[in-house]
């Protein structure tokens, strides 16, 4: 399985699909917790505004950079590979197909295959780190409220997703803190499927929430309570009303 780095871990909970969409795992819904969800969609911007939301660009960790058009589920990666030679790869998400390139030259067989595979892989994880509070409500979500906590004089509205048969890790649990005087999401805690049932959730706050295009997104993680600072910064942020179609065509 595709692995970030031992010290960032995979977080691939669910494929993204539309904000909103019915949560399809959940028997019975837990009025609270819908309740607290519809108010991060509205403070996000809306169903609407993410719908109409097409192509997004981002940077993860300074190592590697997406863009993705959402509509059709074309999607571009590039970065470094070990070695320090440039990658591209060209695929489409809905499909899991695609082709590779490596220093410029166009990458063929089973290699080709594992790279499409592991930017499949590294889009999953990365675009959650970045938009887990738009995937709230997707199909294969259990949802529930967990409580309140006060947190540096604020109140928060603490949200546990569990998660069906979707996604990489679905054994990966959740738990996200919404801010109860604007909506957004400060911070979330997670234990991964590989790690022990007791163990202590890892909190990481969400920063500098700020508009672009129609909805809000936050460029800035940190670990809390980490010793040196642990800081995950999502950056070249974009979400550009057009693109040309040669992203998407050309290495």
């Amino acid at each position: 399985m595709f692995r970030v780095t031992a010290a960032l871990p995979l977080l691939a909970a669910v494929l993204l699909a539309p904000l909103g969409a019915p949560s399809l795992a959940q028997d019975a819904k837990d009025p609270k917790a819908e309740a607290i969800a519809a108010r991060v969609q509205e403070a996000l911007g809306g169903k609407k505004a993410w719908d109409e939301t097409r192509y997004l660009k981002w940077t993860f960790a300074g190592r590697r950079s997406h863009t993705w058009d959402k509509w059709t589920g074309r999607h571009r990666l590039e970065g470094k590979n070990k070695d320090g030679a440039p990658y591209v790869i060209l695929d489409n998400l809905n499909t899991k197909t695609g082709e590779a390139w490596v220093n410029g030259k166009k990458v063929e067989g089973d290699e080709a295959k594992k790279m499409v595979e592991n930017a499949y892989g590294a889009w999953v994880n990365d675009s959650y780190w970045l938009l887990a509070p738009y995937k709230i409500q997707d199909p294969g979500v259990n949802l529930s409220s967990a409580g309140e906590e006060t947190i540096d004089g604020k109140t928060y509205d603490k949200l546990a997703l569990s998660f069906g048969k979707v996604g990489l890790t679905p054994g990966d649990r959740y738990w996200m803190y919404v801010n109860r005087d604007t909506g957004l999401v400060d911070r979330w805690a997670y234990r991964l499927q590989d790690q022990p049932a007791d163990a202590a959730p890892t909190p990481w706050s969400w920063e500098g929430w700020q508009t672009y295009g129609k909805i809000r997104l936050a460029p800035t993680r940190i670990q809390v309570g980490a010793t040196p600072e642990r800081k995950l910064e999502l950056g070249d942020l974009q979400v550009p009303d057009t693109l040309p179609d040669t992203v998407f065509t050309q290495p």
